[in-house]
């Protein structure tokens, strides 16, 4: 591996985390442990007593600051060993202007008070604005990395256009997932159920909070989604070998797997650990994704056949 290809990917391990971390944020409760001051937590630059939510949350400020100056310098060495058109620049770039509007929404969040127990509906559309900008940023760190590895060369033809609405249709269903996942789990930390049961019948409930109500459409949403990208894969693979047919298949597996953990974390009512597994999944999932579509559009190797 590369210097760059190295940097690249300690910055999708990194941003796996922060996101990670996040949740933990959300899960507990801390997103307002440093109040509504932004950057300064309660009012300090480093608090230095408090509460254990305003530890959860000074952390999650500190790695998400870490990581930006880690994509900054990502951009720097790429800058220095890519000219201005290749892709692992524009990747690169692309990087560093999401995490910029990551940071720039989790202020507002700070900022218009829409974290720890505020139950209004302005919420949701927060959370879902940040969970689709995560996840484009996943994607792009992830893409730069990817690219700036070495892979041995793919020939054959490319995508054709129904393969190409395809993919696009499953990226749009895996976000469509992401958006009711993060509403999901927002009702999940406001309003906590006891068993599953307790937590289905306030779904079903005509005078339950609107995020307990809309609980109920993820699953739909995630096995919808889910069943199409298996689909999809299996389509892939069978008209393709090498690293693509492994991505596919790969992918198909990693799909099948979240449904079930899903399952369980529903069954459970949705503990913290398991939401936190859950995330984890999700994300090598999208990851997987991103990088089997890139493979597909750029290289798209065709199964030689007698």
């Amino acid at each position: 591996m590369t210097r760059v290809s190295k940097v690249a990917w300690l910055t999708v391990g990194a941003t796996l985390f922060v996101i990670l971390w996040g949740a933990v944020v959300r899960a507990t409760g801390s997103g307002a442990g440093c109040g509504n001051n932004w950057p300064t937590c309660n009012g300090e630059v480093v608090p230095l007593s408090g509460s254990a939510e305003t530890a959860i949350e000074f952390v999650h400020r500190i790695t998400s600051g870490a990581l930006g100056l880690l994509i900054v310098g990502l951009v720097l060495l790429v800058r220095r060993y890519y000219p201005a058109a290749h892709r692992v620049r524009r990747a690169a770039h692309t990087t560093l202007i999401l995490v910029i509007v990551e940071s720039l929404v989790g202020a507002g969040l700070v900022l218009f008070e829409q974290t720890g127990e505020f139950e209004g509906v302005s919420r949701a559309y927060w959370q879902s604005g940040h969970f689709v900008n995560t996840l484009l940023l996943l994607a792009a760190a992830t893409l730069t990395a990817w690219w700036a590895t070495a892979h041995p060369a793919d020939h054959g033809v490319p995508a054709t256009a129904a393969e190409r609405r395809l993919l696009g249709l499953v990226a749009v269903g895996f976000l469509l997932v992401g958006v009711s996942g993060a509403i999901a789990a927002l009702g999940d930390t406001l309003f906590p159920a006891d068993n599953f049961l307790d937590g289905l019948e306030r779904e079903l409930s005509a005078t339950g909070h609107l995020f307990e109500r809309l609980r109920i459409y993820h699953p739909l949403i995630a096995i919808g989604a889910g069943l199409l990208a298996v689909w999809v894969a299996n389509r892939l693979a069978e008209s393709r070998d090498g690293r693509v047919g492994r991505l596919a298949r790969l992918l198909s597996l990693l799909v099948l797997g979240q449904l079930a953990l899903g399952t369980v974390n529903a069954l459970l009512a949705a503990p913290v650990w398991i939401q936190i597994v859950h995330l984890l999944v999700a994300d090598v999932v999208w990851m997987t994704f991103v990088i089997l579509a890139a493979d597909v559009v750029e290289r798209s190797p065709a199964r030689v056949t007698a």
